[in-house]
């Protein structure tokens, strides 16, 4: 720092003593001297001022001063003046004008503006001296600079509806300087070059005039200033859209032919959808009318006309019209000929004096005789030989057939088959090359699909017929038929010959009509989704196993002497959506029953799994029918009556009689943000094969359908992973925005996450029409040593706005540590079939009583729909009047519905309760009603 000469100093404080009225001669020596050194007569001008500044924590910041010309610069602080040993001065010339340019500073610390108590704020000012006089700068204000933490108003978040208005209020910390507001947008910086999005900049306010949905977001305020940076909490904004209703479709056509019908149109909420939490469209979906149709009326011949005059040549016409009455709306028209001709000399009409026969030539006569009788002969030959053909082939099938017996009701669970090899020819031997032994049997076992029917014949059939009042019992027992009939296609485990090369809707004859090539291949070629069996008359049932679905075709419904070679197939749809509006999903997986060319006498029953919420009415279920491509249509509303078919929905399945083959499915609408589908949430794990120290957690959430957890589990089970947790359920509603799936409590210390990403999350729309692609996240970890054996962690699948569910998981990641493993995954099981009475709970003999029974009109009012009200199958009654036994098609019903032997209580039950209804002249029974409750006792 300069020093100041002692002469300097003295003139300085005389000058300021004297100020402007120093005398004149020692103004006028001073600027002789001032001339000496080439400055001129002017005051001193200053060419920098201190400026305001703020003290930043405990940094002491500088103000500096320029003038020129200038003797000296001093500061004055507060009204005082600053010592000369805090001064910092440097002086140099001015090139340009010679004049001496002349830069003071100071430094003012933390301690020195917290320390002053005035009335203002710290401030400091510079005066410059000259031989002229003095001159002073503008006082600059010294502040400590903070900004404090709390905001002084959080943006608070908000929901608005489309195009509506969105005002976010922001008010920063207090600081000093005063803070500037930024926004963020999911943490990047928002852009106010859109026209739509404004801030108020006095309040800070973020106002957007017209929201659109990609204003949706998660918006934070930013303060700041030298100081520090302050976020505020973050408000999430939510744009939303309340649904509305589409254009009404056509009206459908009248549901009857003939008379008082109804025809209906629907609407969806569509017109736009509901989004991110907008209200449901309000009022109904769908509008019924009556309406009448004009009945078709048939034609009717009138009578015939006169015979005509016999014309030249011999025959005479008479004619008739289609007016009695005439076809109208429709109807059909008039069966026969309009006009009928005939001889009308009975042959003795003669051409040219001839006889009519006479006249023929000869040649013709001979050769239509010969023609006739070479027809007559080429068929008997062919009938002859197509006997013999018949004879014989039944003969080599009776001689080289296998020999299936069905011993389960010995071995108690597993069904034994006896394979006895019979000669070296039989196309169906193992290995037809080796010698045979006609002594030896083989026995293949295998875990039954089906729990075995045996205890309905240990029941008496007097203990159910008891309690109908109306039948006698003679005491006649007839047992079940276990042993199956060799059936050329009947073959034991791991021989099922192959039929996919057999074209579908083949019949076979009851006996030998074997249409198969008798080349068949040995190896199994069972699909994963699809069952295939023979059934006759006896009926059976047909399930695809560890799906939940099952066919039943009831006894009598194929006709006698005929077989079909029946199959069902669970499809893979190619769109999620069930309709082009995308307003339903499926809720269980398409269904596949035929051949195409099935005749059936009676409707079987299939029964299929779902994963709708059906305890509230918040949907609009219906069953469908595949027509082409993506297209459906609907076949009945399960809520609605219907002759064609019949649904019965339970809580996870549905029962559903069937007359026509096709792909069936069940789809849903919902009518309400309630409506929720089941999910079945799982958590695999298997180590990572390209890291010794790295375990993958694959986390499923599927529908909760058997079909749909199996194909997770078979996929699991192919590349090594195995279930960590038993799966759980989860309902997940339409009012849900998103699934989130989230990995807790993995200990830091013993491993990593591999991403980084803890947290993944699925859309709406991929969980809401989750039934094509099962949703699968994975967490893939790693550990720090080898001697970290054990990985325990939570998996938390939470629904926004919704429940939470946690799988927890503790494991060993030793490679052949086993898991928990599903109860359908232990064992495959490749028995899908029962024909026959095994395949009933019922037998025979006692259904048919029990329908004759029922079928018959009673005056005390124990007919078929008595049955149905007690079976709870009352609904939709309509459906069984028109069955040719009402009464046969509920029992298949109620077989369907239930497939354990112990729920013969329930049927046992309803005919008890049916014999309580007293008739006055009751039929007489072979035992008295004390034998016959004494005998419902013990099967109950």
């Amino acid at each position: 720092m300069g020093q100041f000469s002692g002469g300097c100093y003295l003139s300085f404080f005389i000058f300021v003593l004297l100020g402007s009225q120093a005398p004149t001669t020692l103004a006028r020596g001073q600027r002789g001297e001032a001339l000496q050194h080439g400055q001129s007569g002017t005051l001193p001008h200053f060419l920098e001022e201190p400026v305001d500044a703020y003290i930043v924590k405990s940094n002491p910041i500088k103000l500096r001063c320029q003038a020129r010309p200038a003797l000296q610069i001093f500061f004055k602080c507060n009204g005082e003046w600053v010592h000369q040993s805090q001064h910092m001065s440097q002086e140099h010339t001015d090139l340009t004008t010679g004049l001496k340019i002349r830069e003071v500073m100071i430094n003012v610390s933390r301690q020195q503006v917290e320390d002053f108590h005035g009335p203002e704020d710290y401030w400091c000012l510079c005066v410059a001296w000259s031989h002229l006089g003095t001159s002073k700068s503008r006082k600059a204000t010294v502040r400590i600079a903070y900004l404090r933490k709390n905001f002084e108003q959080d943006p608070q978040g908000t929901e608005v509806p489309l195009n509506g208005m969105i005002v976010l209020h922001c008010r920063p910390p207090e600081g000093v300087p005063v803070a500037e507001v930024d926004w963020l947008k999911n943490e990047e910086n928002l852009s106010f070059d859109d026209g739509n999005i404004m801030e108020k900049k006095g309040d800070h306010n973020l106002i957007i005039s017209e929201a659109r949905l990609s204003d949706s977001g998660n918006y934070t305020c930013v303060a700041s200033n030298i100081v520090a940076k302050r976020r505020s909490a973050t408000a999430t904004v939510i744009v939303y859209v309340n649904g509305g209703w589409s254009s009404w479709t056509d009206w459908s056509p009248c549901n009857v032919r003939c008379g008082r019908g109804v025809q209906k149109r629907s609407r969806t909420c569509t017109n736009p959808a509901p989004l991110n939490g907008g209200a449901f469209c309000e009022g109904m979906s769908v509008q019924k009318s009556t309406c009448n149709t004009v009945c078709p009326v048939d034609g009717g011949w009138g009578e015939w006309s006169e015979w005509s005059a016999c014309s030249s040549d011999c025959e005479r016409q008479r004619s008739r019209e289609c007016t009695a009455p005439e076809p109208k709306h429709g109807g059909r028209l008039c069966d026969g000929v309009a006009v009928a001709t005939e001889n009308c000399t009975g042959g003795l009409c003669t051409q040219n004096r001839k006889l009519l026969h006479d006249a023929k030539p000869q040649g013709v006569e001979n050769s239509s005789d010969v023609a006739l009788y070479s027809g007559l002969a080429a068929g008997v030959v062919t009938v002859v030989l197509l006997i013999v053909a018949v004879t014989l082939y039944r003969r080599s099938q009776s001689e080289y057939g296998v020999d299936v017996i069905d011993s389960s009701a010995l071995t108690g669970g597993f069904q034994s088959f006896s394979f006895k090899t019979s000669r070296q020819a039989n196309p169906l031997l193992i290995n037809s090359s080796m010698q045979p032994d006609l002594t030896v049997s083989r026995t293949y076992t295998s875990p039954m699909c089906f729990q075995d029917s045996i205890d309905k014949e240990l029941m008496a059939e007097r203990s159910l017929l008891d309690p109908l009042p109306d039948l006698k019992v003679k005491g006649v027992t007839e047992r079940a038929e276990y042993h199956v009939m060799s059936h050329p296609q009947t073959f034991p485990r791991g021989l099922a010959p192959d039929y996919r090369g057999v074209a579908v809707g083949t019949t076979l004859g009851r006996r030998g009509k074997n249409l198969f090539s008798p080349h068949v291949s040995l190896t199994p070629r069972l699909p994963l989704h699809r069952a295939t069996a023979v059934f006759g008359h006896a009926g059976g049932r047909l399930v695809v196993p560890n799906t939940g679905i099952s066919l039943l075709v009831p006894h009598g419904g194929i006709a006698e002497d005929t077989t079909w070679e029946m199959y069902m197939s669970i499809n893979q749809e190619d769109s999620s959506t069930a309709s082009d509006d995308g307003s339903e999903i499926f809720l269980s997986p398409a269904v596949t029953y035929g051949p195409p060319g099935l005749d059936l006498s009676y409707p079987i029953a299939m029964t299929i799994a779902h994963c709708a919420e059906v305890a509230a009415d918040n949907w609009t279920i219906r069953l469908k029918r595949h027509i082409q491509d993506n297209k459906w249509e609907e076949v009945m509303s399960v809520n609605e009556e219907s002759t064609s078919c019949y649904c019965l929905l339970e809580a996870q399945k549905c029962h559903v009689l069937l007359e026509h083959p096709g792909r069936y499915a069940l789809v849903g609408e919902p009518l309400n943000q309630e409506a929720g589908k089941r999910l079945r949430l799982a958590v695999f794990g298997s180590p990572d094969a390209s890291n010794s120290l790295g375990f993958t957690l694959r986390v499923y959430c599927v529908d909760d359908t058997p079909h749909a957890f199996q194909e997770v589990a078979v996929g699991e089970r192919s590349r090594g992973g195995r279930l960590l947790e038993e799966p759980k359920m989860m309902l997940f509603k339409a009012n849900t925005f998103s699934l989130q799936v989230s990995i807790q409590d993995v200990p830091q210390l013993l491993w990593s996450i591999k991403p980084f990403t803890t947290c993944q999350e699925f859309s709406f729309s991929q969980v809401w029409a989750s039934n094509q692609h099962p949703l699968q996240c994975a967490f893939t970890l790693e550990r720090y040593s080898h001697s970290s054996s054990q990985l325990s962690c939570k998996i938390s699948i939470r629904q926004v706005t919704g429940k939470e569910q946690i799988l927890q998981v503790y494991t060993s990641v030793v490679e052949n540590e086993k898991g928990v493993v599903p109860f359908f995954t232990q064992s495959d099981c490749t028995i899908t079939s029962q024909t026959g009475s095994r395949a009933f709970k019922i037998p025979l003999s006692i259904r048919q009583r029990i329908s004759t029974t029922f079928d018959t009109a009673n005056a005390n009012g124990k007919d078929w729909q008595l049955l149905a009200q007690k079976l709870h199958i009352d609904r939709n009654l309509c459906y069984f009047a028109c069955q040719e036994s009402p009464s046969s098609v509920i029992l298949t019903l109620w077989e369907a519905q239930h497939p354990d032997s112990g729920d013969l209580d329930s049927l046992a039950s309803a005919l008890e309760e049916i014999s309580k209804v007293h008739s006055p002249k009751a039929v007489s029974l072979s035992c008295s009603k004390e034998e016959r409750d004494s005998e419902f006792t013990k099967l109950a």
